[in-house]
């Protein structure tokens, strides 16, 4: 699974000069790229709901392989999918006020819902190792975790209604910045380190982080 659908993901990862090993959680964030990249395309359309179904089947069995099945993250996925549907019909057809009125309390309590799932799903991915034997490969797990909890966040949910993107979160002490295909890593004592994204073809996703500097 993750073998094949890393092929798709090319398309939606800064892919640089950077090389290395693959991670479960890069590849699940370039999961959830495209997910919301390819939900984004189908747009207002009804017709295009099986797509939208198939991806979010894709976006969980994807979690499920990198880091294990996640019954908040399935339940995550199928509100957002629910509510994009709610809001198509709301705005393609002309609907009785009541069944408007109803329709939008639906949406109301799905986002009330679905803060519920992040929360429960963001502390999932907190609980990923960091190898902190080896600087720099920490740094590496940490701006994962970051990156990862920024896509979950950008779910629309009730503290989020618009499913605005953050770029930046604290992962501990660390503050972590989304500069959109690569990301920061600052530490408690202030050094930098820049990360990178890439693909691998036939394998997945990773992420390489240096010091700025060199030191």
């Amino acid at each position: 699974m993750v073998t094949k659908y890393a092929m798709l993901l090319g398309l939606f990862l800064l892919c640089g000069c950077a090389t290395g090993p693959v991670s479960p959680g890069m590849t699940l964030l370039a999961g959830i790229n495209h997910y919301q990249e390819e939900v984004e395309m189908f747009g207002a359309r009804p017709e295009r709901w099986p797509e939208r179904q198939r991806m979010g089947d894709l976006l969980k069995n994807t979690f499920a392989v990198a880091l294990g099945r996640s019954q908040e993250f399935n339940r995550l996925v199928d509100i957002d999918l629910r509510r994009r549907e709610f809001m198509i019909t709301l705005s393609g057809s002309s609907l009785p006020g009541d069944r408007v009125k109803e329709m939008k309390s639906e949406i109301v309590k799905m986002n009330e819902e679905a803060d519920a799932f992040k929360a429960m799903v963001k502390r999932q991915i907190g609980a990923i190792p960091v190898a902190a034997q080896e600087p720099v490969k920490g740094i590496e797990g940490i701006a994962t975790i970051g990156l990862l909890t920024l896509a979950v966040d950008g779910f629309s949910s009730a503290s989020n209604p618009t499913g605005a993107i953050t770029s930046i979160t604290k992962v501990g002490s660390y503050l972590v910045t989304d500069m959109g295909g690569s990301a920061t890593v600052q530490t408690p004592q202030g050094q930098i380190y820049r990360c990178s994204t890439f693909i691998v073809p036939d394998e997945g996703a990773g992420i390489k982080c240096e010091p700025l500097g060199g030191k």
